[in-house]
């Protein structure tokens, strides 16, 4: 053995392994001597478990555990650590029966400055925990394939939204291309055979296993049918160290005969691909894992279905025909389906937006970020209402491209919310409101236009029985730092404008909330910018990343109304960290009071600004609380 073998790394391991056992004799131990191999490090440990709690359910151990643990030539990643036995197989946290899963996430957990030390307390904390079974089963196998991702590198990604046919050990589906690195994947035959649908469409055999398959699913496609046969791969029953029987599926003979059928429509020269839906070892959706062999393979299958082929033009091939040579490559499964999937901002105000139909009214620095935001959130419908064209001075403040300068507002909007979400169904209107029909189903209307007139329309329609939430959004013109929402819940029959002049009385009373009050003021020559020489509008001054932040703000807030059980109007005040007034936040409620002889509600407000009203509750949400 060379020396020049042994990185800095490793022969500090070497070296806390002598200083354990000099000073922990019997506790940890090395035995023999390690071996290198491609300038890893390869040491078989021995560890004294005897002390450890049992628990039923936990995994077994015995008073002395050997593991195999591979150092690598660098401390940047923590040792892996195997054993040679399937004693533990099926237990949570254990890949392909054999490898221990320390660190699920190495780039947070792993400390190098605890050296070896650290990796070996890690193991004993890890073994305490599986003996006392305090892993949770349903998250720690988090695959149900061996524990670990079946992705080959380079590999195209497929995306999965619908979710599988519940019936049928063979059935088909379709792969969709949506791009060179990108398939779809539909079990819908109209879908895949829509005359109207351009993109490439391939078919793909599904097989529905009633087993997992704990040691994975091989490499090739010898491997992949010797697996699904006996998801063991041989290792008969021992006891109680490894109490699960070897058994035949019987599905690798009907898998073969369908996969051929579905390749000798094809090509040659053509790849074929393999949807597997594999069981969970704890029950609900099956894991999904999509096998492509190469062309070159896929011929080699071809070629042996033409001279397998009997009288009746069946297709019969022995699985222990196949070459082992025909290699798999495994796609990239991006599993969308929403029994599997936790959006990451399910507790996030804006969830509150999924499903509903957002109404934009004026897609400019505000309501162009607005209108991405609410569909990044999961609204189902946008209408978007804008009668402007772009220019190339908007994409300083607004999410437009080079690409849209010339096109409407709306359409130009509608194309980039298309390009965020396949599902979503966005209405552009070059127009100031939309068509009377787009009212019909809208949860909540946003005016972004800044216009009086708009604000009139919304107030004379908000005493309306049923009507949807209003909401008006702005920003200050002089920094584009301080942004404004006024909220007006059903059954309060005051729309944003009327809320606004009432707040804004308050607020201009108020010294402490002195940064606010030219929101209520008239602008000047020289707070608004003329973005071009000549009769050029003047505009409000501030960037993309201002109104995004703003914007952004003022969508949690307003999706923390969405969510509420109950009706809370009024007004949100706000200023971004970095302007002058700093981080500051403020709510101006509405009250309903009602008053004889006016055979209705009359707005008013309480006359006093609350403060610090909103507070995070225990799930991440927000609520509205008074002082």
């Amino acid at each position: 053995m060379s020396s020049k073998r042994i990185s800095e790394w490793q022969t500090r391991v070497r070296n806390d392994l002598r200083t354990f056992a000099l000073e922990y004799p019997g506790e940890v131990e090395q035995v023999g001597e390690p071996r290198h191999k491609a300038g890893e490090m390869l040491l078989r440990l021995r560890v004294c478990t005897r002390g450890l709690k049992h628990e039923e359910g936990g995994l077994r151990l015995r008073q002395y555990e050997d593991f195999f643990v591979t150092v690598g030539q660098f401390d940047v990643s923590p040792p892996r650590i195997e054993v040679n036995h399937l004693r533990f197989l099926n237990h949570a946290h254990v890949l392909q029966g054999t490898r221990l899963c320390l660190y699920l996430d190495p780039s947070r957990e792993w400390d190098p400055s605890g050296g070896f030390g650290g990796f070996i307390d890690r193991l004993m904390e890890w073994l305490s925990d599986a003996a006392a079974r305090r892993f949770n089963e349903q998250t720690a196998l988090y695959h149900a394939v061996g524990g670990v991702l079946h992705e080959t590198e380079g590999s195209t990604s497929v995306v999965v939204r619908d979710s599988i046919p519940a019936n049928g050990l063979i059935q088909h589906s379709w792969l969709i291309q949506r791009t060179p690195m990108r398939f779809d994947l539909t079990f819908e035959r109209q879908l895949a055979q829509d005359a109207s649908f351009s993109s490439p469409v391939e078919h793909v055999p599904l097989i529905q296993l009633d087993t997992a398959l704990p040691l994975g699913a091989g490499s090739s496609l010898h491997s992949l049918l010797s697996l699904i046969e006996d998801p063991y791969a041989g290792h008969s029953a021992s006891g109680d160290e490894f109490y699960v029987k070897r058994f035949s599926t019987g599905y690798a003979a009907p898998l073969l005969s369908t996969l051929v059928a579905s390749a000798i429509r094809k090509v040659n020269g053509t790849p074929q691909r393999l949807v597997i839906a594999v069981p969970h070892p704890t029950g609900g959706p099956p894991h999904l894992l999509i096998a492509s062999i190469p062309s070159i393979g896929a011929d080699q299958v071809r070629a042996l279905a033409c001279t397998s082929r009997g009288k009746n033009s069946s297709i019969d091939i022995d699985p222990a025909a196949i070459d082992s040579t025909i290699e798999l490559d495994w796609l990239t499964v991006s599993d969308e389906r929403p029994e599997v999937t936790t959006r990451r901002d399910s507790r996030r105000p804006v969830s509150s937006f999924i499903g509903k139909s957002v109404h934009i009214w004026g897609c400019g620095g505000l309501g162009s970020w607005i209108a991405e935001f609410v569909v990044r959130a999961g609204a189902t419908k946008v209408v978007l209402c804008d009668p402007g064209r772009i220019t190339g001075g908007l994409l300083a403040r607004q999410n437009f491209l080079e690409t849209d300068v010339g096109m409407s507002k709306a359409e130009a909007l509608a194309k980039r919310l298309h390009s965020i979400s396949d599902v979503v169904e966005v209405v552009p209107r070059a127009t100031h409101f939309p068509d009377a029909s787009d009212l019909v189903d809208a949860d909540v209307i946003i005016d972004a236009t800044v216009s009086v007139a708009v604000g009139r329309a919304l107030d004379a329609a908000a005493p309306a029985a049923g009507r949807p939430l209003f909401a008006q959004v702005a920003c200050d013109v002089r920094t584009g730092t301080l942004g404004i929402l006024s909220v007006s819940m059903p059954p309060d029959s005051a729309g944003c404008l009327t809320i606004d002049q009432q707040a804004g009385r308050v607020v201009r009373a108020d010294g402490a909330l002195e940064p606010f009050h030219e929101l209520w003021g008239s602008a000047t020559d020289a707070d608004e910018i003329i973005p071009t020489r000549g009769c050029s509008t003047p505009t409000y001054h501030g960037s993309a990343a201002d109104m995004s932040g703003i914007a952004a703000s003022l969508i949690s807030l307003l999706g923390s109304h969405l969510g509420s059980s109950e009706p809370v109007s009024g007004t949100h005040l706000i200023s971004l960290p970095h302007g002058e007034a700093g981080p500051l936040r403020r709510f101006v409620p509405v009250s309903r009071i009602k008053t004889s002889g006016e055979g209705g509600a009359l707005l008013e407000f309480r006359g006093s600004v609350e403060k610090d009203e909103l507070s995070k509750n225990q799930t991440g949400g927000t609520h509205f609380e008074s002082n």
